[in-house]
Order: C-alpha cells, then sequence, then structure tokens
C-alpha cells in the first residue's frame, strides 16, 4: 500500500505535441523515468532514443530523484531530443594531444549551455506572467539553437490559452530588450522566428484557425520596410538622400520610403516563409491550395495578399521561391521554397503519411527561414541599388524592380550561366557546337562529310568502313507460276525476279524442303509466298502454316499477303492466330483458314494439345513456313524444334500429311545445319546465293570517349578564347547517349529517315528525350515526327507506330531489338547503334534495315566506353572481317526432350519404333525416365520397341507447364492516375527495374513520377511530370547453390565417374535491389541516391561449378592482382568454348559477374548457370566435360596476344556480360585456372603436388 501511494503520475509532452502519461515511484531517479518512456514504445523516445527530460527550464540529472522536484499536478516535462556530433577522424591525434583543455572547454560549454537554456525559459515564463495569470491547458511549440554547442535541442512549452495572447506579439520589443538582443522588424535585424514558431498551434483542423491567423497578422503588420541587412536603414530612403546629395548617415535615416507594393511584397515573402515552416511541422507540402486558402483567411483578419504576390516572388527571386509539377519535392526543407501545384480537390493527396518527410529539428528550420530571408532581402538590396533614376524613390514601381532583376539575371558571367544550366539538356550552350541548325535535305554519302565537320570533328569518327554496291542477278519469272499470280507480280511493279527467288520458287514447287539464306532485305518473303500461293490456288484443300517468332511480323506479313492476293479469287481465308486473336476469330479460322499464321507459343500450347479441332488443317497441309530462322538458337530454338517434330509427327501418324518446309534466315553462319537440326528432316536444299543488289552503306565507328589528349586540347583551346573553362561540359561530350541523340537530331533534320538501336528500354525512352529536346531547339517542326519503338507497349500502340512509320508520318524511332527482325516499315536512310548488340550477326541485322530499294545508307556504331566496345573502335577490322555467329541448338537436350515428349504422348501415344525417327536415340531412355517418375505407363505384354506409351500424367494439358522461352505471365501494369490510362505491362522479373515509388518512368519522351507501386495488385500509379533527372536503380543478383557448400568431395572408390571435382547443382538465382539513383539528364551525374525496399526476384535454374583453392588465391594477392577479375575473366574465358565442345548458345550459359561497386564477398569459385527459369540441362552437360573445358579455356587465353588486364573478345570479354566486362584481369585467370587444373591433378593422383600448384601460380 506504502508503494503504491509513492507512485505518482507524470505527464510527459515533446516539440510537436506528442504527449503521455506515466505512473513511476517517487523513489525512482530521471534515469528510471527514460527507461520507462522507451519501454512504453513512446515514439517520440523510440525515434530519438538520446533526450534531456527538462522541468520548468532545468534539465533534470539523471540520477536525480523524482521526488526531489517539486512536480505539482498539470505540471509537465519536456523532452528533449539531442544529436551528439561525432569527432572527425581527422582531429584525433590532436585531440589526443590537448585532451585536457578540450574537456575543460567541453565542460564550460555544457555549463553556459544550460544556463543559456534557463534564462530562455524565464523569459517566456516572463511572458506568462503578463498574461494576466491564466493557466495553461494547450500545447505551442517552440525552440532554441545553442549555437554551436554538440547537442542539437528542441524544447515544448507551455504558453497558455489566453484570451490575451496576441499581447505576447505586441511585446515582442520589450521581450527583446530584456534579452538585450534589440529585436526590431524595421531595422532588418530579421523576424525572431524561433519565437514566432512557438507561438504557432500545429492542429490537424483547417490551415490556419482563428489563433494562428491572429499570430500571422501581428507578424505582418510589424513587417514594412526594405531594410539594410547590416545597419536596419531604408534603403530606398538611402538611395534618395544619395542622388540628393546627403551622404550623412543618422537619426533621420530612420525614416522609410518605401511604396506600398514594396511592403507587400515584404509581408508575402514573410508570410510565405514563416506558413512554409507551418506546414512542415503539420508534414504536409505547401500546395498552391493550401497558400490560396491560408490568403483567404487572411483577408479576413485585414491582410490583403493573393497568389498574384506569391507569383511576383517566383519572379524576383526564381532560385528563392518557384512553382513546380513535381510533387517529389516537396520532401526537402531547403533554400528554395518549393509551391506545388496542385487542385483543392487533391491537396490532401499530395501528402501521404506513408512517405511523409522526416521533420527536422526546429533551430534547423530556423536557421533555413534566416537564410531564405536574408538571401530574398539581399536580391532586393540589390535590384534597388542597382536602380539609376533620379527621381524620387516612390516613383520606382513593381515594374522596374521585375526589370532589374530580370537585367541582373541576364549580365550573369558566362561561367556561371554554365553551371546554372550544366544540369538542364541538350540545349545547354556547353554543346550548342554539336547542334546543327540546318534543315536542308542530304544524302547519307553527304552526311558523312557534314559529320565530320560538324559534331565529329575533334576525332570521334575513328573509322568509315566503305561497303560497295551489289549489282542484281535477274531470272524470269518460272513458268510454273499461273497467269492470277503473274499478275499479281506485275501489279505490285515486278518483271521479274532475283536469281535466289526463282531458284527457291521452283524448288518448292518440286516438294523440296528449302532454306534460303540471304542479306537482309533481300525480298525472301516472295521465295514462300509464291509456291504457297500458287499450290492454294491451285488445290482449294491445300492448307499451310506459317511461323514467326513475333506477333509484329506476322501482323506484317498479313498485310503484304493480303495485299498480294487482292486480284486473287482462290478463297484463301488468311488470318492470324496468336494469343491476340479472340475467341470468335479462332472458331472461324479453325473453321475457313487456309493459310493459318501463327507462332511457336501457340503451336504448341493451344494447335497441337487441341489438334482434333484443327483436323482439316492438318490432313490438308502442304506447307510449313519458318521465317527468320536465326531467332530459333538457344533454348528457344530448343524447344521449337522439338515443337516441330512434334507437328511432323501428328501429321504422319495421325492425318496422313507430310508437308515441305521453307526456311528464311538472313544472319546466320550454318544455316544448313541449322535448319535441318530445327525441323529434323532428312534433306534441305540451301539457297545463298543473293541475287538481290545492294546499294553502297557508310558504316561509321563513332568513339564518344575523347582521348586525354583531345580534351587537353579543347581545354587550351577555351581557355584562350574565353579566359575560363569547365571541365564537365568536356566529359559531357563524351556521353554516347548524348551522342547518339545528336546524332538522330541531324538524320531527321537532314530529312533522312532513321532507327536509333538502343539495348534496354530506358535508353530508348532517354535517347527519344534528349533528341526532341535538341530539336525543340534546332527543328521544333520535327519533333512530334520521332517516337520511341519497344516491347512493353500495348498492342494497339505498336501497330500505330509500324503503321505511321511506314506510311511516313514519322522520320525516326528508337527502337530496341523489337525492330531488328524483317517488318517491313518502309524505306531507311540511315541505323544508328548505341553500343555493341550482343553478336556480330545482330549489328549487321539492325544494320541491314537501312538500304532497301537499291538507295545507298548509313550505319553508325556508337561506342560506350566498356572493354568490349573500345576493343572494336580501336580495332575496327576485328568487328568487319569477323565471321558471323553459328545458330547452335541441341534437340537431344534430355531435360528438354522429357518435357516435350510429355506433350506428345498427351497427343497421341508414343512408339518407340515409329517414333526415334523424330525425337532421335534418346528416346528410349527418356521414355524410361518418365515411366519412372509417373508420367507414362504401357501394356507389358508388348515388345519392347512396339510398346505403346501412354500419358498418365496429373496435368490436364501438360503443355500448359512448359515455358519455352520463360515467358512471364506475371506483369505489372503501369498506370496513368490522373487519366486512368494503361500506359504498359512490364514483366515481373524486369517491373522493379523501372517502375517504383520515386521512378521516374519514361515512356515516348514523356516523363512520369511513380507514386505507388501495389504489390498486391501489381500495379505501378504515375503522374506525367516534367522532370529534369532520371532514376537507376542499385541492385545485384547473387547465385545461391543448392548443397554447395563442400568445397572438395570425399574420395569415393567408384568407377567411370568423370574426373573432375566440378558440381553440377540446382541453385536459386535472385536479383535483389536495394536503392536508386537520381541522375541529371544531360550531364549524367548522380545528384541523389535513395533506399529503396523492393522484394527481390529470383527463379531456380542448374549450375555447374568448381571452386578455387585459398593457395591460388593468396598466390594472385601476392602479385597484386584482382582475384575477383580473374574469376570473372577465368568464367568469360570458359564461357567462350563451351559452344566447341556442347551444342549450346552463348546465351544459354551466364556466369557470375562481380559487381564493380558491390563491396560484398564474391564466391571463391568459377560458376556457370542456365539462364532460364528450371534450368535447360547445359550446365548439366558442362560438368563431365569442366576439366576438359578449362584445359580450353587456358589455351584459348595463353594463345591470344591481347595487351592489358581487360583482355579482348577472343579471350576474356564476353558480349553478354551483365557487368559490361568491367572487372576483368586476364593474367589473374591464367593464374587461377593453371592453379585449379593442377589442384585436379593432385586432387585425383595425377603428378600434381601441392608446390606444383604453387610453382604454377608464381610462374605466369
Amino acid at each position: 500500500m506504502e508503494g503504491a501511494e509513492s507512485d505518482r503520475e507524470i505527464q510527459v509532452r515533446t516539440i510537436t505535441g506528442e504527449s503521455t502519461t506515466v505512473s513511476i515511484s517517487s523513489h525512482s531517479t530521471i534515469e528510471d523515468l527514460k527507461k520507462l518512456l522507451l519501454n512504453q514504445s513512446f515514439l517520440p523516445a523510440s525515434n530519438s532514443p538520446n533526450f534531456h527530460l527538462f522541468f520548468k527550464g532545468v534539465k533534470l540529472r539523471l540520477q536525480s530523484l523524482i521526488s526531489t522536484h517539486c512536480i505539482e499536478p498539470g505540471d509537465f516535462l519536456v523532452l528533449v531530443p539531442f544529436t551528439r556530433k561525432e569527432p572527425s577522424q581527422t582531429r584525433k591525434s590532436e585531440q589526443s594531444k590537448t585532451s585536457l583543455n578540450t574537456g575543460l572547454n567541453n565542460d564550460s560549454i555544457s555549463k553556459f549551455a544550460d544556463l543559456a537554456w534557463s534564462d530562455m525559459m524565464q523569459d517566456l515564463s516572463y511572458l506568462r506572467e503578463t498574461s494576466n495569470g491564466e493557466t495553461a491547458t494547450n500545447d505551442k511549440v517552440g525552440s532554441f539553437s545553442l549555437g554551436d554547442r554538440t547537442e542539437t535541442m528542441a524544447a515544448s512549452f507551455s504558453t497558455g490559452d489566453r484570451k490575451d495572447t496576441m499581447d505576447e506579439i505586441s511585446n515582442f520589443r520589450s521581450f527583446g530588450e530584456k534579452r538585450g538582443r534589440g529585436f526590431d522588424f524595421d531595422k532588418g535585424i530579421g523576424l525572431p522566428y524561433d519565437l514566432i514558431l512557438s507561438l504557432l498551434q500545429f492542429s490537424s483542423e483547417g490551415v490556419l484557425d482563428e489563433h494562428n491567423c491572429d499570430v500571422f497578422v501581428k507578424v505582418l503588420e510589424s513587417v514594412n520596410c526594405l531594410s539594410d541587412p547590416r545597419f536596419g536603414f531604408c534603403l530606398l530612403s538611402r538611395k534618395a538622400k544619395f542622388w540628393a546629395g546627403d551622404m550623412g548617415v543618422g537619426a533621420n535615416n530612420s525614416s522609410c520610403l518605401c511604396p506600398a507594393w514594396l511592403k507587400i511584397i515584404m509581408k508575402a515573402f514573410a508570410f510565405l516563409n514563416i506558413f512554409s515552416a507551418f506546414l512542415h511541422f503539420q508534414q504536409k507540402s505547401m500546395t498552391a491550395a493550401y497558400l490560396e486558402e491560408a490568403l483567404n483567411q487572411l483577408a479576413k483578419s485585414g491582410i490583403k495578399l493573393g497568389m498574384k504576390d506569391i507569383e511576383h516572388l517566383s519572379v524576383l527571386s526564381p532560385k528563392g521561391v518557384r512553382f513546380s509539377d513535381n510533387e517529389m519535392e516537396k520532401s526537402s526543407f531547403g533554400d528554395t521554397l518549393v509551391i506545388i501545384n496542385c487542385s483543392t480537390e487533391r491537396k490532401d493527396q499530395v501528402d501521404n503519411p506513408k512517405t511523409a518527410r522526416k521533420r527536422l529539428y526546429v533551430p534547423k528550420i530556423v536557421s533555413a527561414l534566416k537564410k531564405r530571408e536574408s538571401s530574398f532581402k539581399t536580391i532586393l538590396s540589390e535590384a534597388v541599388q542597382c536602380e539609376k533614376k533620379t527621381e524620387m524613390a516612390e516613383a520606382f514601381s513593381l515594374e522596374d524592380l521585375i526589370l532589374s532583376v530580370k537585367d541582373r539575371s541576364t549580365a550573369v558571367s558566362g561561367n556561371e550561366a554554365k553551371r546554372a544550366r550544366r544540369s538542364g539538356a541538350a540545349s545547354s550552350s556547353d554543346s550548342d557546337h554539336l547542334k546543327c541548325h540546318e534543315t536542308s535535305s542530304l544524302l547519307p554519302v553527304e552526311m558523312v562529310e557534314h559529320l565530320r565537320k560538324g559534331i565529329g570533328s575533334t576525332g570521334q569518327m575513328v573509322h568509315v568502313e566503305d561497303i560497295g554496291a551489289r549489282k542484281a542477278t535477274y531470272m524470269e519469272i518460272p513458268n510454273q507460276l499461273s497467269e492470277n499470280l503473274r499478275s499479281a507480280l506485275k501489279s505490285m511493279g515486278i518483271a521479274k525476279l532475283y536469281s535466289h527467288q526463282a531458284e527457291s520458287i521452283q524448288a518448292s514447287l518440286a516438294g523440296k524442303n528449302v532454306v534460303v539464306a540471304t542479306m537482309t532485305s533481300s525480298g525472301k518473303s516472295l521465295c514462300y509466298n509464291l509456291p504457297v500461293l500458287e499450290v492454294l490456288s491451285q488445290n482449294l484443300l491445300s492448307c499451310a502454316l506459317y511461323l514467326f517468332p513475333t506477333k509484329a511480323l506476322a501482323q506484317d506479313q498479313l498485310r503484304a499477303l493480303l495485299d498480294m492476293t487482292k486480284g486473287i479469287d482462290a478463297s484463301l481465308n488468311i488470318g492470324i492466330y496468336d494469343g491476340d486473336t479472340s475467341q470468335k476469330e479462332r472458331t472461324w479460322l479453325r473453321d475457313n483458314a487456309r493459310l493459318l499464321i501463327t507462332n511457336p507459343d501457340m503451336l504448341h500450347i493451344s494447335i497441337l494439345p487441341h489438334h482434333e479441332r484443327f483436323r482439316r488443317i492438318l490432313s490438308n497441309l502442304r506447307f510449313v513456313i519458318i521465317d527468320e530462322a536465326h531467332a530459333y538458337k538457344g533454348a528457344f530454338g530448343c524447344h521449337t524444334a522439338l515443337i516441330i517434330r512434334r507437328l511432323r509427327r501428328l501429321c504422319s501418324h495421325v492425318y496422313g500429311s507430310d508437308p515441305s518446309f521453307v526456311f528464311c534466315t538472313a544472319t546466320s553462319a550454318n544455316p544448313l545445319e541449322h535448319c535441318m537440326e530445327l525441323a529434323n528432316l532428312p534433306t534441305l536444299e540451301l539457297i545463298q546465293s543473293d541475287g538481290s543488289p545492294s546499294a553502297r552503306k557508310l558504316f561509321i565507328l563513332w568513339n564518344p570517349v575523347v582521348s586525354p589528349k583531345t580534351i587537353l586540347k579543347e581545354t587550351q583551346s577555351s581557355m584562350d578564347t574565353s579566359g575560363s573553362t569547365n571541365v564537365n561540359s568536356n566529359l559531357r561530350h563524351s556521353s554516347p547517349l548524348f551522342t547518339v541523340s545528336c546524332l538522330f537530331a541531324e538524320m531527321v533534320q537532314h530529312g533522312l529517315r532513321c532507327i536509333a538501336f538502343c539495348k534496354s528500354r530506358k535508353l530508348c525512352e532517354i535517347v527519344l528525350s534528349y533528341t526532341r529536346e535538341i530539336l525543340q531547339d534546332t527543328g521544333p517542326q520535327l519533333v512530334d515526327s520521332i517516337c520511341v519503338y519497344r516491347a512493353g507497349y500495348i498492342a494497339e500502340d505498336r501497330r500505330r507506330i509500324e503503321r505511321d512509320f511506314f506510311d511516313g508520318k514519322l522520320c525516326g524511332i528508337a527502337a530496341t531489338n523489337a525492330l531488328e527482325l524483317g517488318i517491313d516499315v518502309g524505306h531507311i536512310d540511315v541505323t544508328l547503334h548505341l553500343g555493341f548488340p550482343g553478336s556480330i550477326a545482330s549489328l549487321w541485322q539492325q544494320a541491314g534495315r537501312a538500304g532497301r530499294r537499291e538507295k545507298p545508307s548509313l550505319a553508325v556504331y556508337v561506342a560506350f566506353g566498356g572493354p568490349l566496345d573500345q576493343y572494336f573502335m580501336n580495332h575496327p577490322k576485328k568487328l568487319f572481317g569477323s565471321p558471323i555467329e553459328c545458330c547452335h541448338i541441341d534437340s537431344q537436350n534430355q531435360q528438354v526432350l522429357e518435357q516435350h515428349l510429355v506433350c506428345a504422348a498427351h497427343e497421341h501415344s508414343l512408339c518407340l519404333l515409329y517414333d526415334e525417327k523424330y525425337f532421335g536415340s534418346g528416346l528410349s531412355s527418356a521414355i524410361n525416365s518418365l515411366k519412372t517418375t509417373g508420367y507414362l505407363s504401357c501394356d507389358q505384354s508388348c515388345d519392347s520397341s512396339t510398346k505403346i506409351w501412354n500419358y498418365i500424367g496429373h496435368e490436364k494439358f501438360p503443355s500448359h507447364s512448359v515455358s519455352i522461352r520463360a515467358i512471364e505471365n506475371e506483369r505489372y501494369e503501369v498506370i496513368d492516375q490522373r487519366s486512368d490510362e494503361l500506359l504498359e505491362e512490364i514483366e515481373e522479373s524486369k517491373a522493379f527495374f523501372q517502375v517504383y515509388e520515386g521512378a521516374v518512368y519514361m515512356r515516348q519522351g514523356k516523363t512520369y513520377l511513380v507514386k505507388k507501386l501495389d504489390l498486391s495488385s501489381k500495379t505501378a500509379l504515375c503522374e506525367e511530370a516534367d522532370l529534369k533527372y532520371y532514376t537507376r536503380t542499385r541492385d545485384y543478383t547473387d547465385v545461391h547453390v543448392n548443397g554447395g557448400t563442400i568445397a572438395y568431395p570425399v574420395k569415393v572408390a567408384t568407377i567411370q565417374l568423370p574426373r573432375t571435382t566440378a558440381k553440377a547443382n540446382t541453385c536459386k538465382v535472385t536479383t535483389n535491389w536495394f536503392g536508386f539513383y537520381r541522375i541529371w539528364r544531360g550531364s549524367n551525374q548522380i545528384f541523389d541516391t535513395v533506399e529503396l525496399s523492393l522484394p527481390s526476384y529470383s527463379y531456380n535454374s542448374q549450375a555447374v561449378w568448381i571452386p578455387v583453392p585459398q593457395l591460388i588465391k593468396a598466390a594472385v594477392n601476392k602479385r597484386n592482382f584482382d582475384f575477383r577479375g580473374g574469376l570473372h575473366a577465368a568464367s568469360h574465358a570458359l564461357l567462350n568454348v563451351v559452344p566447341l565442345h556442347i551444342i549450346c548458345n552463348t546465351s544459354d550459359l551466364a556466369s557470375e559477374c562481380p559487381n564493380p561497386h558491390d563491396s560484398r564477398y564474391y564466391p571463391e569459385r568459377i560458376l556457370l548457370y542456365d539462364q532460364h527459369p528450371g534450368g535447360i540441362g547445359v550446365s548439366v552437360q558442362v560438368q563431365p566435360l569442366f576439366t576438359e573445358l578449362l584445359t580450353a579455356a587456358l589455351e584459348l587465353l595463353t594463345s591470344c596476344y591481347c595487351f592489358g588486364d581487360a583482355g579482348c573478345p577472343n579471350c576474356v570479354q564476353s558480349f553478354a556480360c551483365h557487368e559490361y566486362n568491367e572487372v576483368l584481369h586476364k593474367d589473374a585467370a591464367i593464374m587461377i585456372i593453371k592453379g585449379v587444373l593442377d589442384a585436379e591433378k593432385l586432387y585425383f593422383g595425377g603428378s600434381a603436388d601441392s608446390s606444383r600448384v604453387e610453382d604454377h601460380c608464381q610462374n605466369v
């Protein structure tokens, strides 16, 4: 009972009005009270665990008992957070020498601060004493800065709920006199912001209640003069006396000559400045709607200020006051007053509690308020002093002041002007010499010389490859073609065919399987359209199936076929059957179509599983056309090969048809072998003698990475002409993004139709944005003649862009490789290539889009600064002399084979005797495996070769479980929340690279600010905003090997094990996003780093790896080589030799690539993994050959005589490196591979010993 009686209730309050009541024993200490506040999860205490407790202005000592303080009912303690400043590391030694003096100084500072605090609280008590002694009931906020003290303090106190509160404000001067500070608003010393804030009440009801409105009125009534910041006299009065010849500075100087409009300007700024802090404490943004509401309330109290006065402030001080549509700017409380343009209806939506700004300590706010006031007064003072009127100051008008300020801003020095515009876009003066303002038409050949004299005048054009023209070889139209088709050709302006077209048509009509391998734009579509139309027009039951790798190509071919068959009356019923086809159209096509256009995906997931519905088509199938055959390689090619086998098998076994195949490919080194493997055909006729004409093509290698000598030369030239220079502007000239944008603008200005190929969607958008800004200055009428074409856009938008480009409404497109394939978009004059696209074949495929219809063309390859691009810039012959890569597919991949055998058994029972010719020699073992796993069963009484294997799996349609190119079903929708328009659908794996809260999302050159990312509904809400920066994620990808913790397995006496310690394991590939950068457009400078919390994205795959012993790592480090770079280079070398030993594509595998900015632990291993979710078995095939592959990789490295740590594309550089071939070390890779090979020999009892392993490392 006694203990209970000694307990007491104590109220604790904070600066922002939060309060709590705790029950604690009177015999407890203040330290116990602090612990209790933390344990009770009082949020202000939890957020700032470093805090003091004050009572009546006195800081309470931690060890003092609560009973020793006379805390009466109604009294309260004040919780005051503080931040301890950590001493600088550079001063440690100095502090150690003067520790005694420092200790004394700190002690005296602490005592002085406590005395100062006590004095301030007494002053506040003085204010309370003048208020008729009424009892305090409402909280106010107050703050004080203790100068340079090591603790920054913020205090909360009560001034009471009084009717005469405003009397206190009128006593400001007497308060100032008591403090000895001499506050006088009219004397230019500045407003006492700390005291003003202490008198404002921060509630959530309304913008300005009656009390706060009265505070603002009293404050603004005291603002009456533009006075000298140092001496306090009226500047206009002083100016008038100066022109009158009176230079005295006496008492008469106190008279004020400020006109009424100037006083309004001063009041408007004082209000805006204080009101910004008022809103900041309430965690609200300063919107135009809030301002209008507050100004209306002030008007009722006699203060006539309007939004027009606020707008005048933004004109007089554009750096100090700014209107903005960018709601992200709300987060800062700095030198600039930012007013968000927001409607009254939406003002509350701007303040999102989830993303509310962190409130600053009051001393920092007061400091910012004072700094703003001083800056604004300085601008006005300088403008007034510079005004040279001789008449009375009263004649000085607002218009005169605005003109004076504008005149001063335009008189900024050249260097300052450059700095002010550095973060702007392509319109900066630094880059004016990169722009061409001419719009005369130029031919591609003329453009080369124009560029050499213009934006390429400082040596950026490192090489120009002149590829000569080729004349056409014609042949007569084959006699086998009917008069209808001849008429159709005549209507197209075709009187003769190219030789390869005629040869292909004759072979196809003779029933042969054909592959046509000629250059891009050589008219290959006629090679299959003419024989197909001929057969279908002669036999009204015959059907044809067209397969294209993309929907866009299907749409393009449909247009061409419809145009071509206008005069043919053969009831062809041509249509597209893909994911965009409605159910009604699908039904009609199944019943009526004779020429069905589709893709491998629909064939796999819809047509083959439901083949009974397509009985009419499959029974009469005469042709299967596979265009762009080079697209079917790697994992996608492997899946497609087995789908085609399933198709041929059904046609033969069920429907008694045997269609002929026609393949077309543009860029492949092994077209015959590739296509034979793709369809498992016994015979195939290759036609590769290209009879089409080819105009002259000029191929420029453009290196924007300026050499040090060039930078020095430009810098010296700039200093000679202007006396100053800006190194950043020189560096900016080297931006590949800016360079390709300038080139894009040049082409469009001079009448050249252009495609700018970029490696990513975001790069496309940035290039378009830059180019439009350049054209806004050099050719405004052309701004809307360019756009972006890429994946992600909805189908309607992509079809519209294709149509507009083909029709000539658009002059240029920034595109990903979505336009790399043969979509007909009309004649193209120029292709631009931002960075190496990933393969020689892709580069030529892209460049081949220009130069159709026998017109000369131009291609410009703009290099990035990475090792691969720079290698080609320095060795052009390696680029133009390198053979095009082969296309590889492995139709016998056991894992993929088993997946499709399950699908095939579901479609029609399997039999080893009849199906081995379709699925190969691996069929038997695959069937046994599927029997073991419960997918197949058979009648055991039959002979093994004649057994019928039936599908018994659980899935109703097993093909739905087999993804043939890792197409993701999960997608994020990007929605414009103002118009509710769907802008884009982004695959889940790519979504977090593009949309997250605070991200700048770009679409068709417009910038949007992502306001919200809803993970549950998978939607990103954004708003269009004029932003001068873009964002880039900070991320890393880890490969976690399951069961891969053992460095070397225990030896087991087992025969026929591969002689390698390399292991093949399942793995998990995980990408994590932990933040993003804000980057100025134009300068590409990072100006802000933001933390980010997003879920990771991962998929399961397969990996093959081998550990690197510590002995090797120590030897590499001893040579001062980069061990991470060595592992990276060794993995690349291994990756480069895999296709020489296993049938696969380089895109099927990836290596671990260290992020140059990631300092985390990097696994000490050489690892490759399947790049496709679930894996496709390539890693498993690599495992038994690992030692052999390491030996080949070592031979590759030691036989390559390139110089430098980064090597070259022939050895350690990879076209597909995720980190752009950074962090490579060739010599370290040689040491690592030699060491691993010797360790392998040692482990398996070979001739190597531990000393030899080390010797190998040391003798490299």
